[in-house]
């Protein structure tokens, strides 16, 4: 453990962890739910937009030197480390929505 007694755990998506049955059930009435029932006060805005879900692929990259607005970086720095791979991620994700309107 860190000095802040945080435990990181990763998930292998491989080898999942075995769930009880009690978890399976609710697991089972949590996808019954119809979407609009399901409470997401607790969840982040998220802007109306096609390209949202932004993932990371293993393309090659190139090092340049780009200006970008600070409070941008720091909306992206918040999130923790990698902060530029998700900021990649997410200009993969409008370009690959961009090419699919054409």
């Amino acid at each position: 453990m860190s000095k802040n007694n945080t435990v990181k755990r990763t998930l292998d998506p491989k080898n999942p962890p075995i769930l009880t049955q009690e978890q399976k059930l609710r697991l089972a009435a949590l996808a019954a739910l119809p979407d609009d029932q399901i409470d997401t006060s607790d969840a982040p805005f998220r802007p109306d937009a096609v390209w949202v879900k932004a993932v990371d692929f293993p393309h090659a990259k190139k090092l340049i030197s780009l200006r970008i607005d600070e409070d941008v970086i720091e909306f992206f720095k918040q999130a923790g480390s990698r902060y530029q791979t998700r900021i990649n991620a997410v200009l993969r994700s409008y370009v690959n929505a961009q090419q699919q309107l054409k």
